[in-house]
């Protein structure tokens, strides 16, 4: 008998042994969830290969120190390709901040909103609500435009809006994720600034960021995890932030230390300067919106061909390239189709907890292929439950 264990050859132990300590191979489901979202597998896969050490620094990116060159070459490198992609003018300060785009619903009229100014505020849906209730909190809103009527099945027309000329600001959401809306064009504002929570939609097409007195986003539906929130600021508008406010909200202070001015999400930055990365080897943001058209239009049409029996919630001229929201004619076949759906590997397809119904998140970095995928099953969940 052999001397290797059970009687095995060396060969054969050998053998074993390799696919013990290979890589196992993991299985993508069809990621729909509205965030944190899908990232590109390119990303992914790169932040794994360089996650025990960084290639020339022999640490990860988890355990640089944040003061650090290989941070700031990181950080450098995440700006100058977000400039790149949104072509940002050189009187915009970015900044990489914590808190998500909650703390930006405080943040916001913490810097901007005199007090004794007021803000235009327009009413979307859920998160343009948010924004609304934490601005009332620091001073005078006037409700410039609301949806509510009509269950924010639809954006405000421009004739609709009463804006206030006077505003320190217009606050707008341009894509809310709940309803499944999206501003085709930005409102109309006169000389206001503009001020927009773009974080289910930004880098989804080209805008001009001139238009904008201020943008900001959670990362964790375009850009990257979450962790990170970017805000794009245009030097006029934080020449308006007041003295005195907390260190870390204040616009103006952050951008002053480029976004350290204590430890910020390096990790989260870092795979956001890997999704920058990714986008821009596309060919920047009108392939991405070429691509993003490309999805949203399959997965209406399926909608708008089921002769009634997926009905989309959103008005045609509002509705949505990244949240495709849709119903079934009853509770119980949603439910149905939502778990069909999970065992075709097709994931996080339920409504928000408030307005049920399906809801399609088919954001930059979902491939075309899950939306044909998830079509197929349509059509078939259709056929057999119709």
């Amino acid at each position: 008998m052999s001397g290797t264990p059970y009687g095995k050859s060396m060969a054969q132990a050998a053998v074993a042994a390799a696919q013990a300590a290979a890589p196992k191979r993991v299985e993508r489901v069809y990621n729909f969830n509205p965030g944190p979202a899908v990232l590109p597998v390119a990303a992914l896969e790169e932040a794994q290969r360089d996650l025990l050490a960084l290639p020339g620094v022999g640490m990860s990116v988890l355990e640089i120190s944040h003061r650090s060159k290989t941070f700031d070459a990181i950080l450098a490198e995440a700006e100058a390709d977000l400039r790149a992609l949104l072509n940002i003018p050189d009187n915009y300060k970015v900044v990489f901040l914590q808190g998500g785009a909650s703390l930006q619903f405080t943040m916001v009229p913490m810097n901007l909103l005199p007090k004794d100014g007021v803000a235009d505020y327009i009413h979307t849906g859920h998160w343009a609500e948010a924004a609304l209730k934490e601005a009332k909190k620091l001073g005078r809103v006037n409700i410039a435009g609301s949806t509510e009527a009509d269950n924010f099945s639809r954006i405000p027309r421009q004739e609709e809006l009463k804006l206030d000329p006077t505003a320190a600001y217009v606050h707008f959401t341009s894509n809310n994720t709940i309803e499944g809306t999206e501003w085709a064009m930005e409102p109309e504002v006169g000389g206001v600034p503009l001020v927009c929570d773009a974080s289910s939609d930004i880098l989804s097409r080209p805008i001009e960021v001139r238009k904008y007195g201020l943008i900001y986003a959670g990362a964790q539906k375009n850009m990257g995890p979450a962790g990170v929130t970017v805000v794009i600021v245009s030097d006029d508008l934080l020449a308006r932030v007041p003295a005195g406010l907390p260190a870390m909200l204040d616009y103006k202070l952050q951008a002053e230390k480029k976004s350290v001015y204590n430890t910020p999400p390096v990790f989260a930055i870092y795979v956001l300067r890997l999704v920058m990365k990714w986008l821009r080897g596309l060919g920047g943001l009108k392939e991405m919106e070429r691509r993003n058209r490309e999805k949203a239009e399959l997965l209406y049409h399926a909608i708008d061909a089921s002769g009634g029996f997926y009905r989309g919630t959103a008005e045609k001229a509002s509705r949505s390239r990244m949240n495709v929201t849709f119903r079934l004619p009853t509770e119980e076949l949603e439910k149905k189709f939502v778990a069909e759906a999970a065992q075709q590997k097709l994931v996080g397809l339920a409504g928000h907890r408030t307005v049920g119904g399906m809801r399609a998140s088919i954001f930059n970095a979902f491939p075309l292929e899950g939306v044909q995928a998830l079509v197929a099953f349509m059509k078939d969940f259709q056929q057999k439950s119709g």
